[in-house]
């Protein structure tokens, strides 16, 4: 068991996704900093309830039990009191005990998941690495600057898991839904349910 520092979002990160980021309330910038200067990683969770701002009387968040380390990749301090971050997506873990800190950090007690099982896409999915290859060509063709692109290499389409999971965070699906898809410990089961969205919105040929 680990304790790790929680940074609660509107949003669902998955292993191996990016997460570029603003900070500039105290709390934050602190965890960051130390995680910077330490090289450790923090914990993205998405909110249930609750803001990502901290305001005045309506400090009552409530956090998702499952959520993803990040490893800070880049930083810098455009003026005083901001930081932009990118981060990368590591490890899943799920949340034992959590507490919020006077100044509002929230700390967990965190149990490592396992990390997907590399698995070949299987040939009743591969329609969906297919779509997801010549969406990442499509972007190429128009000289995307790397920093923009939503996917970073190296691209895995033929591991189950990694298309699965780029799709999770293409796909318009609501926080709920996303959610449900990063706790699923099995990676075709959860490329078999993007490949039903796919087919559900008319993306798969």
């Amino acid at each position: 068991m680990a304790s790790i520092p929680l940074f609660p979002l509107n949003t669902v990160l998955f292993p191996d996704g990016q997460l570029p980021l603003q900070v500039f309330e105290v709390r934050y910038l602190d965890m960051v900093q130390k995680c910077i200067d330490s090289g450790s990683e923090f914990g993205v969770v998405s909110l249930l309830q609750g803001s990502e701002v901290r305001k005045p009387g309506r400090s009552t968040e409530s956090l998702s039990t499952v959520g993803t380390m990040a490893r800070i990749v880049y930083w810098s301090v455009p003026m005083a009191g901001l930081m932009q971050i990118t981060c990368v997506g590591t490890t899943r873990f799920r949340i034992s005990s959590s507490e919020q800190l006077k100044h509002g950090l929230w700390l967990a007690e965190v149990e490592t998941l396992a990390a997907d099982r590399v698995v070949p896409v299987p040939a009743d999915q591969e329609d969906v690495a297919t779509a997801l290859g010549a969406l990442i060509a499509s972007l190429q063709k128009k000289r995307q600057a790397p920093a923009q692109m939503p996917l970073a290499p190296p691209y895995r389409l033929d591991d189950a898991g990694w298309v699965a999971n780029r799709w999770c965070e293409l796909l318009r699906l609501n926080l709920h839904e996303k959610q449900l898809l990063l706790a699923q410990d099995n990676p075709v089961l959860r490329l078999e349910l993007v490949q039903d969205v796919l087919n559900e919105n008319g993306l798969l040929v």
